[in-house]
């Protein structure tokens, strides 16, 4: 198989006209190899616009919808971020490259240590994989100027909304089949929180997610 000119089809049939438009995350998505993150099993698969199975009923972001993530969180060098929900470690190897520091946290073990490995591989110095419940983040490691969920929940945990600097943002697709809603929430002050919808979209339910102590919009 090509890889490289599968790589350049995923990116301007499938992410291009989903308005992925930053150059910088187009830059990245030729740079981080996809194929090197995804099972060895699905790796003539790592570029086709589909879900791929990663083992105890989870499921890797569509590579779309990774790349709209990315492009909506605008991470910056300076910044920390937190991610919920590693998978194969792709999008945690793409944060990598525009934070000064990224933790993912992923509650399943045998795959947090899987995506260690591919991230170790890549030279990923910066990214740090923890085994944990995402529903409670990490306290211990904050407060977060970025905060990325991984796949859809019901509604955003207050647990890592309190995770946040004051002016730092949690991005995360909210909601049930069939409607969902990448939305992000900004933290104004202590005690005050805006949200925007930003795009629609369908993505896997993180797991434990089902039922959260939530905070309402």
């Amino acid at each position: 198989m090509n890889f490289e000119q599968a790589r350049f089809n995923m990116i301007e049939q499938q992410i291009r006209p989903w308005d992925v438009l930053d150059p910088a995350v187009l830059s990245l998505l030729s740079v981080v190899k996809r194929e090197d993150f995804v099972p060895a099993a699905y790796r003539n698969m790592a570029f086709t616009d589909t879900e791929l199975p990663l083992g105890a009923g989870h499921l890797a972001l569509a590579p779309r919808v990774e790349a709209r993530l990315l492009q909506s969180l605008a991470v910056e060098r300076h910044e920390k971020v937190l991610e919920i929900g590693t998978g194969t470690g792709f999008l945690a190897a793409m944060l990598g490259h525009r934070a000064q520091r990224v933790i993912t946290l992923e509650s399943n073990a045998a795959i947090a240590k899987q995506a260690g490995d591919n991230l170790r591989r890549a030279g990923l110095a910066n990214v740090t994989v923890r085994e944990g419940d995402g529903r409670l983040g990490l306290a211990g490691e904050a407060p977060f100027d970025a905060i990325l969920l991984s796949g859809s929940v019901q509604e955003v945990p207050d647990a890592l909304l309190q995770q946040l600097k004051v002016g730092g943002r949690l991005l995360a697709i909210v909601g049930d089949e069939p409607v969902m809603r990448a939305t992000l929430v900004r933290r104004v002050s202590e005690q005050e929180f805006k949200s925007e919808a930003l795009f629609d979209t369908l993505a896997p339910r993180l797991p434990g997610f089902a039922d959260s102590n939530a905070f309402s919009f």
